[in-house]
C-alpha cells in the first residue's frame, strides 16, 4: 500500500518513529539499525523510510527501514516459517543486513539466535531456508536494491570473522567495539587465531 514516507520527523525512540507527511503522523516501527541512522536528524528534519505494512486479525502495524536494503531482507525473513513482523525486526535490530547475510552464509546460528527472541530452531530454520536465496548476492547496507555480483559471497573469510566475534564477545567485549576493529582486517589469509589477536591488539 504504502511504498514509502517522506515527511517531518516528529519522534524517534529505538523502537518506532513518528512521520508527519501532509498533516498525517505515521507511527512506524523501526529496527535499531534504522534507528542509529534516524539519530543523525534533528526533530522537525526531512526523514524517509521505505515501509512495509502488515495487517493482521489483531492490528495493523506499519513498519519502517532507512534504505531498501534493510526492507528487502526484512521481507525474506518474513518469509521463513516462524518469524513474523516483529521477529524479523528484532533480528534486524541484533545486526546489520550484511552480518546477517555473512551468518547465515557461513551457517552460524547460533550467532542469530542472539539476537532477542530468536531461538536455536528458528536461527536453524533461517539459514536453511535463506541460505540459497541470497547467495551470491551483494549487502551494503545502503540505500540501493541487492544486486547479484559476479563473485559471490566467501563463506571462509565470514566464518573465520564470525567465530573470531564470537571469542571475542566471550573475552567480554561489546559488538560495537569489535565491530569499529574487525571492519578493517583483511581475513582472507589470516587464521582464525591471527584475527583475535589483530582485533586485540587494536583493542587494548
Amino acid at each position: 500500500m504504502f511504498s514509502y514516507i517522506k515527511g517531518e520527523l516528529t519522534e524517534l525512540s529505538t523502537a518506532s518513529a513518528t512521520i508527519e507527511a501532509h498533516g498525517v503522523g505515521y507511527a512506524i516501527t523501526i529496527s535499531q539499525t534504522t534507528h542509529g541512522k534516524l539519530c543523525r536528524l534533528q526533530n522537525g528534519e526531512t526523514a524517509k523510510l521505505y515501509t512495509y505494512l502488515s495487517v493482521k486479525e489483531d492490528g495493523v502495524d506499519l513498519y519502517g527501514f532507512y534504505d531498501t536494503e534493510e526492507l528487502n531482507f526484512f521481507k525474506l525473513l518474513i518469509t521463513v516459517s516462524g518469524v513474523g513482523p516483529k521477529a524479523a525486526v528484532s533480528i534486524l535490530s541484533a545486526f546489520t543486513v550484511s552480518e546477517l547475510a555473512s551468518a547465515i552464509i557461513a551457517d552460524k546460528p547460533k550467532v542469530i539466535s542472539a539476537a532477542q527472541g530468536i531461538g536455536p530452531k528458528t536461527a536453524s530454520r533461517i539459514i536453511l531456508e535463506l541460505k540459497d536465496k541470497i547467495s551470491g548476492i551483494s549487502y551494503q547496507n545502503g540505500d540501493t536494491e541487492l544486486a547479484p555480483v559476479q563473485r559471490p559471497i566467501a563463506p571462509s573469510a565470514g566464518s573465520k570473522l564470525l567465530d573470531a566475534e564470537s571469542a571475542l564477545e566471550v573475552l567480554g567485549y561489546s559488538r560495537s567495539e569489535i565491530q569499529n576493529v574487525i571492519r578493517d582486517i583483511d581475513a582472507a589469509n589470516l587464521s582464525v587465531e591471527d584475527i583475535i589477536r589483530e582485533c586485540l591488539a587494536r583493542l587494548l
